[in-house]
């Protein structure tokens, strides 16, 4: 059946060659049919849809079909997802579960291979996808890139299992994501020179300017967890072809204010010219991953949005496929079968007793909106012969279970939480996604961990026998509820926490990223404290 013809009048942004003018838009059949340019009374601006380069969709606790009922009123008709935390939990089955629920969404969702699933072999994942796993998704239409390249060494010291990812990518004739934070000199351009094209953990200037010259581009990264908007904007003058806009991470309370409308407004109130900013937005993503998406040219897909001026970004319309993603028409619950991995049984207080050995001890020092952390040497608290957490030096229990069997919990002390009352627990364990929890008391961090099982996944509050908590039932990672109820329970979660001491920017999100293995310096799996610098396991005590 076909489309009913449409047009739309305004000032008409053409990116492509830099212009704004007053005219109409004809559309018929999903594509822009005709531009004219003629005197109009609207002072509408019409401009491409915005694309996010780089994201997780997992990290906002929604399915897909939900994710893109938030993020299409921001302006966002476009996506590049790498669904590496499902894969984690549930592997192919997990991909293809994003894949199809993607098809119901209101916006255009393209996926990468997640290339490191599990990220390191130093802790349990409920899945391996190899390269031969890699080669049958990436012959897959939906399957658009191979996604952050994390082991970097790997690739440096050409880890044969590791290239043969990167070759089937070349032979399938798609592009390679990067993922090396501070990689700079010899080591950076072997990397590169591998066929690396991106890369979104560069934090400074001189870093990314490093691996443009070396031939990469570089995406500002602008998430809950991590913030390089600030530091990397100024790149966008010099390198305005090699620069695109990404969050990687974007939990519900964010997402809800904004996506990347907000860095566009943002880079333009800061005086970047507008034409650069618009095209890392829109079409620098577009031409480097090849997305079917319009930039408003004759032919084009009706791609585009609608909006009041061309500073505050306020988006009136939104166009996907020439269709007007009208707010009353996507309010509906996504009906979806939950799909998980979650086979942990509950815990005891006595299982994650640590005894005295009369030693000082290694505690992870958190630090806020960044995803390192340091190493600190401290003398613990002592109580009964066991060692226990001491809120008024803040350090406190760290512990994770292993979601996928019955297990032992690995168990260790933290610094920069500063709760001084409670725990909180999480399934959302980057990467590999086992239950985290941080507590002021052995109790407490007990409830919170078992309310996370008890729900097979989520995250919790518990403190004197009382427990909040939001269940993830979709890999322990999502659920299919509405986007802005999620982020209104998962905002008061975050308000209890503050309450009771913690000043850290997002703690669920900075716990999550205590168990990730490739980001120094100290972290924790289920099978122990790690030194990240020297990719070992290290001892508690000193």
């Amino acid at each position: 059946m076909e489309q009913e013809t449409f047009t739309i009048k305004g000032n008409i942004v053409d990116i492509v060659n830099r212009q704004i003018f007053k005219g109409t838009i004809q559309v018929k059949n999903k594509k822009i049919e005709s531009i004219k340019k003629e005197e109009v009374k609207e002072n509408q601006f019409i401009l491409p849809g915005f694309i996010d380069s780089h994201i997780h969709i997992e990290s906002s606790m929604l399915i897909p079909s939900e994710f893109s009922k938030i993020a299409v009123k921001h302006g966002t008709v476009g996506v590049v997802t790498d669904p590496h935390e499902i894969a984690n939990v549930l592997g192919m089955k997990g991909i293809e579960f994003m894949i199809k629920n993607s098809k119901k969404a209101k916006l255009k969702i393209y996926f990468g291979a997640p290339s490191c699933v599990p990220a390191t072999c130093f802790e349990s994942s409920g899945a391996i996808i190899d390269s031969k796993d890699i080669n049958k998704l990436l012959s897959k239409k939906e399957i658009i890139c191979l996604s952050e390249m994390m082991n970097f060494p790997g690739v440096i010291h050409k880890d044969k299992e590791i290239l043969k990812k990167i070759d089937a990518a070349k032979k399938h004739h798609k592009v390679v994501d990067g993922h090396a934070p501070g990689l700079t000199g010899k080591n950076a351009k072997k990397y590169i020179d591998a066929g690396i094209s991106t890369d979104h953990e560069c934090s400074t200037l001189e870093e990314a300017q490093e691996k443009i010259k070396y031939g990469m581009k570089i995406l500002i990264r602008q998430g809950s967890a991590a913030k390089n908007f600030d530091n990397l904007i100024p790149l966008i003058k010099k390198y305005p072809n090699q620069i695109m806009f990404c969050s990687d991470d974007k939990h519900p309370d964010d997402l809800i204010k904004g996506h990347i409308n907000l860095l566009v407004k943002k880079a333009i109130k800061e005086k970047y010219d507008l034409m650069d900013v618009l095209r890392a937005a829109t079409l620098n993503p577009i031409k480097h991953y090849g997305l079917n998406v319009g930039l408003i040219q004759k032919g084009d897909k009706a791609d585009f949005i609608v909006v009041d001026n061309l500073a505050n970004f306020r988006v009136l319309k939104t166009y996907v496929d020439g269709e007007e993603i009208i707010e009353e028409k996507i309010n509906r619950i996504s009906k979806e079968k939950p799909i998980n991995n979650f086979l942990a049984k509950k815990i005891l207080q006595k299982d994650i007793e640590v005894k005295d050995l009369g030693k000082k001890i290694k505690v992870i020092k958190a630090i806020d909106k960044q995803l390192l952390t340091k190493t600190m040497i401290v003398s613990p608290k002592i109580k009964n012969g066991q060692i226990v957490s001491d809120n008024k030096k803040d350090v406190l229990k760290i512990v994770v279970l292993n979601r996928y069997k019955k297990s032992k919990p690995s168990i260790a002390f933290i610094n920069g939480f500063k709760l001084k009352k409670g725990a909180i627990a999480s399934s959302i364990a980057h990467d590999s996604h086992n239950i985290v929890a941080v507590g002021e008391n052995d109790k407490d961090i007990i409830d919170a961990i078992n309310r996370v099982i008890e729900n097979r996944g989520g995250l919790a509050y518990a403190t004197n026998g009382k427990i909040n908590s939001l269940r993830l039932p979709f890999a322990g990672l999502m659920t299919n509820e509405d986007g802005n109820k999620t982020a209104k329970k998962y905002q008061e979660l975050d308000l209890i926490v503050r309450k009771f001491g913690t000043k850290l920017h997002a703690p669920f999100m900075t716990l999550s990223f205590m168990a990730l293995l490739v980001i120094p310096q100290l972290k924790i799996s289920d099978k122990g404290l790690f030194d990240v610098e020297k990719f070992s396991f290290t001892k508690l005590t000193v």
